[in-house]
């Protein structure tokens, strides 16, 4: 039976079998350290913001009380492991632009901020204090009936008053006192088990992501879906389209003249034949440039740098390269993605933005490939004007990837693709943020 929470280990029937008691002791003696720190913190960001808003020093300081639960919420959703092992996802949005003043701007408004700090305050006020009642409770009077023979021993007046209400003087009580003691200690690691098991619950509810921030990130993930297939119908009309007008054109008109040549002689022969050499050179060569559009063969064959490399050949401005790839190449869909990302990227640079100058750098690590372009153009790039990003950030969107985008009028233009992957996915042989 795969046990990943505190509820299932009690309802398992073996919970003093496993480690999960000793668990949930930890998880809420944590709490109670936890609590204090915050009550102290809060207390002097409150003390102190009011005491100086007449001056307005204390403005800051009310706003990062109002924003305390933010610190508090990263180190409950650590916290929370030792009692539930799921993953507690982070509720807060990615702000739209760099900045501090975005970030909180973004942090002040989202509900989530707020039931962040209601857990800080109950946090703060009243469940570290229930976490001590609960220790003391569940633990402490169980363990001072156990050591209830050592306490007489060492009493001077040869008596001892345990948990303040039993008075022990004599060895027969004491060492009755040891088989309670045991009894008490196991319910208690039942109590504190439940306990924590709640604690838990009502820490995940309020500071992971919520159901219905769950469900719009759903629909917002249905939305990219939907916009996906539209651009690869899109992609699949344009190649037959370019299959139609390019190449079998060039075809076609290889086909005829060579039908000509063969009722043609001498110098008209020799025409007829230089001509459906060349069309076929051409012919060759666009349909060599519409492959290469779809999947190009460098990236299969050598991987994601080469294949950058090769791409900004042919993009027509100065380009400063930082590529750093492990020996290890992600797996085929990251590359892709990336790729073709970085194309698009190209593609926009070359035609709408004026630049003179772009880097690129490219850095991959054990979980993460990041990718970053910066053009010196004149900036003001907006997804919702059609420029192609809306389907460059679905495209990342596929791969669990995020991309980021700030264009302030006047440029510069900083793109930044994320994508995780691990070294396990590979074989052996999202709407936009946008930052302005």
């Amino acid at each position: 039976m795969n046990i990943s929470t505190a509820w299932r280990a009690l309802s398992s029937g073996r919970l003093l079998r496993g480690w999960w008691p000793w668990r949930s002791v930890a998880y809420v003696a944590g709490g109670a350290l936890a609590g204090f720190a915050a009550f102290i913190a809060i207390t002097a960001l409150l003390t102190l913001g009011v005491t100086l808003a007449v001056v307005l020093i204390g403005i800051p300081l009310l706003i990062a009380a109002a924003l305390s639960g933010i610190p508090v919420g990263i180190v409950e959703r650590l916290r929370l492991r030792l009692v539930d092992t799921r993953p507690a996802h982070d509720p807060h949005r990615e702000p739209p632009r760099p900045g501090l003043a975005s970030w909180a701007r973004t942090r002040l408004t989202e509900q989530s901020t707020w039931r962040a700090l209601g857990y800080t305050l109950l946090h703060a006020t009243l469940l570290w204090p229930l976490d001590l009642l609960v220790l003391g409770f569940a633990l402490v009077a169980p363990g001072s009936l156990l050591i209830a023979p050592a306490a007489l021993a060492l009493a001077e007046d040869g008596e001892v008053k345990l948990v303040k209400l039993w008075l022990i003087d004599d060895w027969r009580e004491a060492l009755l006192a040891v088989p309670v003691g045991l009894a008490g200690l196991v319910a208690g690691l039942y109590l504190v088990t439940l306990y924590a098991a709640g604690r838990g619950a009502l820490a995940r509810v309020l500071l992971s992501v919520p159901a219905e921030d769950a469900r719009e990130r759903l629909t917002a993930v249905t939305r990219s879906r939907a916009r996906l297939v539209a651009a690869f119908d899109a992609e699949r009309r344009r190649i037959e389209r370019d299959l139609h007008d390019g190449a079998q054109q060039r075809l076609l008109a290889l086909s005829m003249t060579l039908g000509l040549a063969k009722y043609a002689e001498g110098q008209d022969l020799q025409d007829l034949l230089d001509r459906a050499r060349a069309e076929s050179t051409t012919a060759l060569a666009e349909i060599r440039e519409l492959i290469h559009g779809i999947h190009p063969q460098v990236l299969v064959d050598r991987g994601l740098g080469p294949a950058l490399e090769e791409a900004l050949d042919h993009l027509g401005i100065p380009v400063e390269s930082d590529i750093s790839l492990p020996e290890e190449r992600p797996p085929s869909a990251v590359e892709t993605a990336a790729y073709f990302a970085a194309r698009e990227v190209f593609t926009n640079v070359a035609r709408h933005s004026g630049a003179t100058n772009m880097r690129l750098s490219v850095e991959a690590d054990t979980s993460w490939l990041r990718l970053e372009i910066i053009d010196d153009g004149h900036g003001g790039a907006d997804p919702a004007e059609g420029t192609g990003l809306t389907g460059l950030a679905d495209r990342i969107a596929v791969v669990d990837g995020t991309l980021s985008l700030s264009s302030p009028p006047g440029g510069p233009t900083r793109v930044h693709v994320e994508i995780p992957w691990h070294r396990s996915e590979r074989p052996a042989s999202s709407s936009p943020k946008t930052e302005s």
